[in-house]
């Protein structure tokens, strides 16, 4: 052994004197962000690549028991159950909160590297973009994994670790702080970097912060923190020629597609003008939305893509089996490990904020400041890029809308917010958009399981929250209790 190790010493000198030179070069020179174009490269990889939506629409109230022979993928089956996922591989919290945090760390080397330039002022398109992607990847883990944002809990709740320069050790320890702070600072960042953001700085703006998608970000941001006012200051910044309907996921116009695959093509596509802003990430969740064990009959999917009893004819739906049901909206690029290899990756184009998003948040707002008016007519505008044939008649009216929540209320306002949230949920079905508005509304779910006994998630269950991973309490991050 001792001789073993003389002889370890003297290769590993042999090989340091032998590559001192080579060694005092930067390996790739883009690892040296000293221009602005090589910050914008490195800024391509500061938003998550980790996907939420198959484990947030797992949780939602869009999914029932569909049938065994469905495919039993465990986020899905963990979801459904809100029990803690297992593993760590892609669609669980773990995968989702370090893609995050690897998103987060990008942004930061990028700020720093900004805020050290000898010409900072040169470098104000690219620390736009960082500040808002450090804003956006925060926003979303607050979401899911902390309580939603409500003025009267907020500086008391527990939080997530914001992050706001380099890592320089491997162990740091981080505290939670709060909501509100969290949300504090995702504002800080959000509005320093909104007047910075340039589209021209982008090759595929599609896929980074443009003004528009960041107007959009904002809309959501305000939604959660529920100031109406900035809700509708940020979409008429988004369209401030109010021509949402020709800026929508063209549904209509797939009435002669050739099928489900051209579809959701399309629907991911940079070029479809409802895609504000468009993430690249890792996810089986394509491969198995569609026929899980706990996914969609006819009769559900056609319900639930009926808000106020109107049906979205547009939205075109295709099933595997005649069992499963679905409408198109994610595909799979499958990427090998090597030519030969079975094995690969899934990676899922995924819409991160869309026109219809900016729309719909917009008529949230009038609704919460009473302009019902206002709201119809948001919504009508949705109505006429999604029924087929559209017309005033069979549009949405205030009558209606009373009628049909007649039995569940006599408010005006609750059943203003009854319409807008089953729009929302008929839009954004199989997009996980639906668990974001059962955490902002503090939502009862109720499952069932394949006996068709009922589960039941009650509003303010712990079970909502998603789990941190466990080497969090290295950083010395508490969990979420159960």
């Amino acid at each position: 052994m001792k001789k073993l190790s003389i002889y370890l010493f003297i290769v590993l000198a042999s090989f340091s004197i032998g590559c001192k030179k080579y060694l005092e070069q930067a390996p790739d020179q883009r690892t040296t962000l000293n221009t602005p174009q090589k910050v914008s490269e490195f800024l391509v990889t500061a938003y998550p690549g980790a996907s939420y939506i198959p484990l947030a629409e797992a949780m939602s109230d869009n999914p029932s028991f569909n049938s065994t022979t469905g495919q039993d993928y465990a986020p899905n089956r963990d979801g459904y159950y809100w029990r803690e996922v297992q593993g760590t591989a892609q669609d669980t919290p773990t995968y989702y909160w370090n893609s995050c945090y690897e998103a987060i760390a990008v942004a930061d080397q990028a700020l720093d590297a900004v805020n050290k330039a000898p010409n900072p002022e040169d470098y104000s398109a690219q620390k736009g973009e960082a500040l808002v992607a450090r804003a956006y990847a925060h926003f979303m883990l607050v979401t899911f994994y902390s309580k939603a944002y409500d003025p009267a809990t907020a500086a008391s709740d527990p939080g997530i670790p914001y992050v706001m320069e380099p890592e320089t050790i491997v162990f740091k320890n981080y505290d939670r702080k709060t909501v509100a702070y969290v949300y504090e600072q995702i504002e800080k960042d959000l509005l320093a970097g909104i007047p910075l953001i340039r589209d021209n700085s982008y090759t595929v703006p599609a896929y980074h912060f443009t003004k528009k998608a960041t107007y959009a970000f904002a809309t959501r941001f305000y939604l959660f923190k529920r100031n109406a006012e900035k809700v509708i200051e940020y979409a008429n910044l988004a369209f401030p020629s109010n021509n949402f309907a020709a800026n929508v996921r063209p549904w209509l116009s797939y009435a002669n597609a050739s099928g489900s695959t051209e579809i959701s093509q399309s629907v991911t596509s940079a070029a479809n003008p409802g895609n504000l802003l468009l993430g690249e990430t890792t996810s089986w969740g394509a491969r198995y939305y569609a026929r899980s064990v706990y996914s969609f009959s006819q009769n559900r999917l056609n319900t639930i893509t009926a808000p106020v009893g109107i049906s979205f004819t547009a939205l075109r739906k295709y099933s595997f089996s005649s069992t499963f049901y679905f409408v198109p909206k994610l595909y799979e690029h499958f990427v090998r490990t090597s030519i030969n290899a079975t094995t690969g990756r899934g990676y899922n184009m995924i819409p991160l904020f869309t026109t219809e998003e900016v729309l719909l948040n917009r008529a949230e707002a009038y609704i919460m400041q009473d302009k019902y008016t206002d709201a119809i007519n948001d919504m009508n505008t949705l109505f006429s890029t999604r029924i087929t044939g559209y017309t005033a008649s069979n549009g949405l009216t205030d009558a209606k809308i009373r009628a049909y929540y007649s039995t569940r209320t006599a408010d005006t306002k609750q059943a203003y917010i009854f319409t807008l949230l089953d729009v929302k949920r008929a839009e954004f079905v199989s997009e996980g958009m639906r668990w974001m508005d059962i955490l902002r509304y503090q939502l009862p779910v109720t499952h069932l399981d394949p006996d068709g006994n009922p589960i039941e998630l009650a509003a303010n269950d712990k079970r909502k929250l998603w789990q941190l991973p466990d080497e969090v309490v290295l950083s010395g991050v508490e969990k979420n209790p159960r």
